[in-house]
């Protein structure tokens, strides 16, 4: 490893890499991505007809074919694409060939490249390569991530405002401050005479608390929401037998999965599907009814219940309006005491038992929905309840930058009590040296969200969670 101008990690003599960068399996085009020095090199003794890389422009498209230069057989009709360096995704030449999504060919293909001379790259390298080149930083390049794991809409505007440099921006305007506090405190290190011109304490203690500590405490606050539109929710839909479980799971789903039956205690095993509720990916849990059990296996799917009831993030407590209150749903109840739930009274089509207020009466404290999941009726306030209670109301256009993953929060978390003791510092006179410390912590911990300060350790832990291709 050697380093960029900035200090960040780069890599001396980086070989020409090739792969496949389309998704496994049959589809109507397949892509084969190199990338490096050599790049255009290695790709024109396999395209016909045969051309001169001169007379080939950069980010144009061309028609040919791929050949066996061994053989001299055809093997794909393909459109391909030179692109020169810098202005590449990895900032080196890179070649696309677009064959047919044939897995055989595009292999076929792969395979005559690397006898040109290519490294078959590790997962994430295209990417890793782009940030060590300088064209985006660790943070983007984390988000290249979310963008292709988005599993909804709103998901992928987080992540491609992360793509974008949202986060990134915060991060150096909080790293900027702290780099201007810290060369006046170096200034009063080397020229202690001067120390009561040079620092002025409430001062510098303002700067950290405005231009860095309340910035980044403001992206913490945003931690849950972010994680929720990238993540999801877990969701657990419990009540005793034949209150409409199933067919509430069919509702949000709307297709047949769970079995609906009048027969109480028809689902023994859970059912777990993801739902998009206002852009949230909720992983819906249909369980066995919780009641005094009529038999072992009965037994085991209600210890279960009880099991991811304890795991889920939300509770969807249901009612059957038609019947009376029973000691099952108080005992249930009970069990959701000082967990998010929401209380689901069910069947409203059929005349109450009793007037649904005062059902709504023996269990204080929840938010409640009436619906009819045959009928489909008060589904979507169901599920404008659901996202309130999840996200308070936010949605992505409410959230500024966000913090995507657990390596920034811990980050964010290890700078923000640096520059508190900073501030504690400044307004307690604290030696200058041990105020340095505390900022140059904060900026290191905040370097490294962007890779300004990294190891390869971390750089390799990163770009592994990526497929190979990208």
């Amino acid at each position: 490893m050697a380093y960029r101008s900035d200090g960040v990690l780069k890599r001396e003599g980086t070989d020409t890499i090739a792969a496949i960068a389309t998704p496994a399996g049959a589809g109507g085009i397949g892509v084969v991505k190199i990338s490096g020095a050599e790049a255009i090199r290695m790709a024109l003794p396999l395209l016909r007809p045969v051309r001169d890389a001169s007379c080939l422009k950069s980010h144009r498209l061309y028609y040919g074919h791929v050949t066996d230069p061994g053989t001299g057989k055809t093997i794909d009709e393909v459109l391909f694409t030179i692109m020169r360096a810098p202005h590449t995704y990895t900032r080196e030449d890179v070649v696309e060939i677009q064959a047919h999504g044939s897995r055989c060919g595009l292999y076929t293909i792969l395979e005559l490249v690397l006898k040109q001379g290519a490294r078959l790259a590790k997962p994430g390298e295209f990417t890793m390569r782009a940030f060590l080149n300088g064209r985006i930083d660790l943070s983007q390049a984390e988000a290249v991530i979310e963008v292709v794991s988005a599993q909804t809409k709103e998901g992928l505007e987080l992540a491609t405002r992360q793509l974008k440099g949202d986060l990134s921006k915060t991060i150096e305007a909080a790293r900027d401050s702290l780099k201007g506090v810290l060369v006046e405190v170096e200034a009063a290190i080397d020229f202690p005479e001067d120390v009561e011109e040079i620092i002025q304490p409430e001062n510098f203690a303002e700067k950290v608390e405005q231009g860095v500590i309340a910035p980044l405490e403001s992206l913490l606050a945003n931690y849950d929401e972010g994680h929720i539109y990238r993540d999801g929710i877990s969701a657990i839909i419990v009540g005793r037998p034949n209150v409409g479980k199933s067919s509430l799971m069919n509702q949000l789903l709307q297709k047949e999965r769970s079995i609906v039956t009048t027969i109480p205690g028809t689902t023994r095993d859970f059912i777990e599907e993801t739902v998009n509720i206002k852009g949230i990916p909720l992983r819906l849990i249909d369980t066995a009814g919780l009641h005094d059990a009529g038999d072992t296996l009965e037994e085991m799917g209600m210890k279960f219940t009880r099991k991811r009831l304890n795991e889920a993030e939300i509770a969807l407590f249901m009612i059957d309006s038609s019947m009376p209150v029973t000691d099952e749903d108080l005992k249930i109840y009970g069990l959701l005491r000082g967990r998010k739930s929401i209380l689901i009274i069910n069947k409203t089509d059929l005349p109450p038992y009793q007037p649904v207020h005062q059902i709504e009466d023996r269990f204080p404290g929840l938010p409640c929905v009436r619906i009819s999941a045959l009928y489909n009726k008060g589904i979507d306030k169901l599920k404008d309840t659901v996202f309130k209670a999840i996200t308070d109301g936010k949605g992505p256009a409410d959230l500024p930058a966000v913090v995507p993953n657990v390596r920034h929060k811990v980050a964010i978390e290890r700078a923000l009590s640096a520059s508190r003791a900073a501030s504690e510092g400044f307004k307690e006179s604290r030696p200058s040296e041990l105020i340095a410390i505390d900022i140059r912590e904060a900026l290191d911990a905040l370097g490294e969200i962007t890779g300004s300060t990294t190891t390869e350790d971390i750089l390799e832990q990163i770009f592994s969670r990526f497929c190979i291709g990208k």
